[in-house]
């Protein structure tokens, strides 16, 4: 379990640092500054709570950080489409909609752990 645990946390350390790469493509507007914000965020935040994760003192506490992570990684999938429908990065970039795939992978992964641990 704990190799998975290590190629999960470096997935997803690798979605974070494209999504904030992604979020430097955006046009940096009044209205888009809440969805910059609001995104950098949440796929940070699911980042760092899985990763306290792996420190947690009980499984509850475990089980608590993998539900914040999952959770973030919903509220992240929705600023991704947000981004794409609005397209407010270049419609010949793939990038958002891999980005997109990639969080409803990783909230499937987080949804598993959570209920397995429960």
């Amino acid at each position: 379990m704990e190799g998975s645990k290590n190629k999960l946390s470096e997935r997803l350390f690798e979605f974070v640092i494209n999504v904030l790469k992604l979020l430097r493509k955006i046009k940096f507007t009044e209205s888009n500054r809440v969805i910059i914000y609001q995104l950098s965020k949440s796929s940070t935040s699911s980042g760092a709570n899985y990763e306290e994760a792996q420190a947690g003192s009980s499984k509850s506490d475990f089980n608590n950080k993998v539900n914040i992570s999952l959770k973030e990684m919903r509220e992240t999938n929705y600023w991704l489409r947000i981004i794409k429908e609005m397209e407010l990065v270049p419609l010949d970039e793939t990038e958002t909609e891999l980005l997109i795939k990639e969080s409803e992978e990783l909230k499937k992964i987080l949804g598993t752990i959570v209920f397995k641990t429960k």
